[in-house]
């Protein structure tokens, strides 16, 4: 078992024992403490530190749901300071420990939350948010004098919380003291206020003349609403690790690109920004950038790793991984619209690009954020075969290309969001020239497929899968693949 540092023991007694000293007061026979609300109110936390051992709808509840805020900050609001540090006390100390050492977790947990509800009841008490819940008779909270004692309190709450925490980073974990603290408040005040809004209801229920039981009905959709919020993301994390588990798959076969994913995605994001796309739709492309390359693990390693220009042939063999990689993730219902993106993101506007030599606005709007995303990211990156461009040769590169190979609409759209983020590639070359050497290697790039001798290749790792050709006019049938060529001689993808 991991032991805990010295200077983290000394602080996690010095906590003990400043939880004992707020506590104290409520067993003195002068204080009027109320011990059948107060058990109550233990209960019901201690119920839901234990709800996540067990199964809601088939799955474990999230540990995130311990620590319900609501029931502490409606003992803060209804008890004295000091019968309100003893609310948590008895679910914090058996609560679930998910590493060790269990003894010092099991005492600085209940000692962090006594603390943190003593200082939120002292200065609700101090604002005088307890005559306002009991103004009149029979008790009429004193609405909106109200709320300002209980944000007050809601928020002293998390400051004092985040202090504690802070602490035990910098001693038990070692973390600087400079980094200790930092953001730890800001991610916690929103959902403490809310919690605490719930509270204040739970509160004002409780003294009404409908009683407790009444108090207790807000915590059922309380409680269901934050099971939901935590499913989304704990589903999201699922997600995230499908996207980089993808992405590293493809990294370690074309090491040469690494890195490229994640930089096309987030080029995507800046267009996408830019657009005014929903949050919603910028998520989905995002993915839709890193993953517009997962088709490469279908392709042959030693042509992902070759050092020198591809040959017409090989460049056909990478053309293949648009479908690859569609077929991949078809099955992945949270991609959405990514997946359309993933298999066009080569088409041309003027139809010659590939797998099906769409033009204008048939190519998806996914598919033409990513081709500017990923053409801007290939030519500003070092790559084994030729050197990284200036962001701003790129870009004139990219305005050259606009309206025959890339959507204007992006490329207008990318120049914006870079003058007012800026770009950090990878590794980029600053040396003159770029536009012109850029331009000399699009013409290179463009070699009929009939001058090219027969490849000399393997197969690649699967064969090429029967995708549904769209419904096209005759006029938009795709030419030879001859006539298509990659911006700034880069490799497909």
């Amino acid at each position: 078992m991991r032991s805990v540092p010295p200077w983290a023991g000394v602080y996690i007694a010095l906590a003990a024992l400043g939880a004992a000293a707020c506590a104290a007061p409520a067993f003195a026979p002068s204080d009027a403490t109320p011990w059948g609300a107060l058990a109550l109110l233990a209960a019901l936390y201690a119920g839901c530190e234990q709800i996540t051992r067990f199964r809601f709808l088939g799955q474990r509840a999230a540990r995130g749901l311990a620590g319900f805020f609501p029931v502490l900050l409606a003992g803060v609001f209804l008890m004295p300071p000091a019968a309100a540090a003893l609310v948590a006390l008895p679910g914090a100390a058996l609560a679930r420990v998910e590493r060790g050492p269990a003894l010092p977790r099991r005492i600085w947990r209940p000692a962090r939350y006594a603390i943190a509800c003593w200082a939120a009841a002292t200065v609700h008490v101090a604002l005088g948010g307890r005559q306002l819940l009991a103004a009149g008779s029979p008790p009429a909270p004193g609405f909106p004098l109200a709320l300002a004692p209980a944000a007050a309190a809601a928020l002293v709450l998390a400051l004092v919380a985040a202090a504690l925490d802070g602490g035990i980073l910098a001693t038990a974990e070692r973390v600087p003291l400079r980094a200790a603290w930092r953001g730890l408040f800001p991610r916690s005040v929103a959902p403490v206020l809310v919690h605490g809004f719930a509270g204040l209801m739970m509160a004002v229920l409780w003294r009404s003349p409908y009683g407790p039981l009444a108090a207790l009905l807000v915590l059922l959709p309380m409680y269901v609403s934050s099971w939901v919020f935590a499913q989304y993301h704990r589903e999201r994390a699922a997600h995230q690790a499908t996207i980089r588990a993808l992405v590293q798959a493809v990294d370690i076969k074309d090491e040469y690109t690494r890195g490229h994913s994640e930089r096309v995605g987030e080029a995507s994001v800046l267009i996408a920004r830019e657009l005014g796309m929903a949050d919603e739709r910028i998520e989905v492309l995002r993915f839709a950038g890193i993953l517009h390359d997962v088709g490469k693990l279908g392709v042959p390693t030693r042509l992902l790793r070759k050092d020198g220009p591809l040959t017409p042939e090989e460049r056909r063999v990478i053309e293949l991984h648009p479908e690859y990689g569609h077929e991949m993730v078809r099955g992945i219902s949270f991609l959405g619209e990514a997946r359309a993106a993933i298999l066009h993101h080569h088409e041309r506007l003027d139809g010659s690009g590939y797998p099906y030599g769409l033009s204008g606005r048939q190519i998806p709007e996914f598919a033409r954020v990513v081709a500017v995303a990923d053409a801007f990211d290939a030519m500003t990156s070092t790559r084994s075969y030729r050197r990284g461009r200036p962001v701003a040769d790129a870009l004139t590169e990219l305005k050259r290309c606009a309206g025959r190979q890339f959507d204007p609409q992006m490329v207008r759209a990318l120049v914006r969001a870079l003058d007012r983020n800026g770009w950090h590639p990878a590794v980029t070359s600053d040396e003159p020239g770029g536009v012109q050497e850029a331009a000399e290697a699009v013409a290179a790039a463009q070699v009929p497929a009939s001058h090219a001798p027969q490849p000399q290749i393997p197969a690649p790792h699967f064969p090429k899968p029967q995708l549904p050709h769209p419904q096209l006019p005759e006029s938009h049938v795709p030419g030879p693949r001859g006539k298509r060529g990659p911006l700034a001689g880069d490799r497909p993808g």
